[in-house]
């Protein structure tokens, strides 16, 4: 509860995020950087602290994994971040369909629903692609584990 709270607070502040960006941008790939840079700054100390949650249980795991930790939400980038539309479509979100990408709250429960296959068709990387469109409905052992560390937060 106090952590729903804490999200709550911040998604309504979002000067409080304060995301490790020269971390993030460490770890990413050239090609990847737009993508998390594109990404809100609430999105991206979301990001990460999976990334780093995930290396704390895994420190063996592999770099497309810690990749995909950082761009799992990167989908979410396809529209602006409006806090009231994302504490709305958290509370319920229909059935709707993938395209097209919609502007009106539509698009909001649109992003919610979808946005790993948003952020995947972007990423060059097949690995990382992967984990990123499968992280909500995790297949693979790391897509679990990207999955249980992406639920903390």
């Amino acid at each position: 509860m106090i952590g729903r709270l804490g999200r709550l607070f911040k998604a309504l502040s979002p000067h409080l995020a304060q995301p490790d960006d020269d971390w993030a941008l460490a770890e990413l790939q050239v090609e990847e950087v737009s993508l998390y840079k594109a990404m809100d700054r609430r999105d991206r100390e979301h990001a990460v602290k999976v990334a780093k949650r995930l290396l704390e249980r895994y420190p063996d795991a592999p770099g497309y994994v810690v990749r995909a930790a950082l761009l799992h939400d990167s989908g979410k980038a396809s529209r602006p971040y409006r806090a009231w539309e994302r504490i709305l479509s958290s509370l319920w979100c229909p059935n709707v369909a993938i395209e097209p990408l919609r502007k009106n709250f539509y698009g909001a429960w649109q992003v919610r629903k979808h946005h790993p296959i948003y952020g995947a068709r972007k990423i060059l990387d097949l690995e990382v692609a992967a984990l990123v469109r499968e992280h909500h409905l995790p297949k693979s052992v790391w897509a679990v584990r990207l999955h249980e560390a992406d639920r903390e937060f």
